[in-house]
């Protein structure tokens, strides 16, 4: 194994050594031993060179030194690097780090065995480190076979941590995007739908929903309306989850759901939301969507007919863009 090290020294010894600086000529700093650091270890040293600047890494690339090892040194170095959880996290929240294991992720088989096993150890640690989760999120496009499956797994057993966390949601949101696994892709779906209203009124989770209705996966889709069905006024009210609303309106699957919960309220309720900051723009939506399609014809009018009794008000509040577009329906 310390062999292996052999060509991280040489890595390191291209930069040019400091001279000491000359002696004291005084008698008393002669007598004075300096203390000595101590010397620098394998893990110290590829510490460094995994994390040195972008500056460093230009005048000597990573990518030329790991291109020049081979198979047996490449998988020595991968097993220092993933000899200590603690050591191999701290190099993965490291901004160079991070780069640098990315791009020995897929290398080999073998050392994307180790590397996966890292990642997996102390998977919540990466996935909610921003740095560090770029690591993982690369594992999951490059691994395949039993390596994939075990993150997938880690994946959804974790989704719900994750979707509440400030970076944990990004993540979440990437590997969604590139999980290219159908059944592990539809369960991990099925997780966010079925628990979209709790995530929806989350600071973070409320980006999880959102993504999943970008994916226009027409089953997720569909799981998400049914899970919000009920609450999607009192969505409506707050800013990201007016967000979900609309998302939920642009859809054939879950259009029906958000519109017939609106004509189904009380007119004192519709009216306030109408007139509401975030609120009148998904009334707005309905309207315009429910206009354009013409299998939704019927809840356009309903909307319509519980709207216009309510136009002077909505005039004369932020809901005035659902007053002008009613008058122009009216004209019409």
């Amino acid at each position: 194994m310390l062999k292996s090290l052999q060509d991280l020294r040489s890595a390191t010894e291209k930069y040019p050594a400091i001279s000491p600086p000359h002696p004291c000529p005084c008698e008393h700093c002669a007598t004075l031993t300096p203390p000595q650091e101590p010397p620098e270890t394998p893990l110290q040293r590829l510490f460094n060179i995994m994390t040195r600047s972008e500056e460093e890494d230009a005048y000597s690339p990573f990518k030329d030194f790991i291109s020049n090892l081979d198979r047996t040194k490449l998988l020595g170095l991968a097993s220092l690097l993933t000899s200590d959880p603690d050591y191999f996290l701290e190099i993965a929240r490291n901004k160079n780090g991070s780069n640098r294991l990315q791009k020995l992720l897929g290398k080999s088989d073998d050392v994307d065995n180790l590397l996966c096993a890292a990642i997996l150890y102390r998977f919540l640690h990466v996935m909610t480190n921003k740095n560090a989760s770029f690591v993982a999120t690369r594992g999951l496009r490059v691994f395949a076979g039993k390596k994939k499956e075990f993150m997938c797994e880690e994946l959804i057993h974790n989704a719900l941590h994750l979707a509440r966390d400030q970076h944990g949601c990004v993540a979440l949101n990437e590997m969604l995007t590139d999980l290219d696994h159908p059944y592990y892709r539809n369960q991990l779906l099925d997780v966010v739908a079925y628990n979209a209203l709790w995530l929806s009124n989350d600071a973070s989770g409320n980006f999880v929903v959102q993504h999943v209705l970008k994916l226009k996966d027409p089953r997720a889709t569909r799981n998400v309306a049914l899970s919000l069905r009920g609450n999607c006024i009192d969505l409506s009210f707050k800013k990201y989850g007016s967000y979900i609303v609309e998302r939920l309106l642009e859809a054939d699957e879950s259009v029906a759901v958000v519109v017939m919960e609106l004509l189904e309220s009380d007119e004192d309720r519709l009216m306030r939301l109408a007139r509401s900051e975030f609120g009148n723009f998904v009334v707005s939506k309905a309207l315009r969507v429910t206009q354009k399609r013409m299998t939704r014809v019927d809840l356009f009018r309903g909307l319509v007919h519980k709207l216009m009794p309510s136009l002077n008000f909505l005039r004369k509040s932020r809901g005035s863009n659902i007053a002008v577009f009613l008058e122009s329906v009216y004209q019409y």
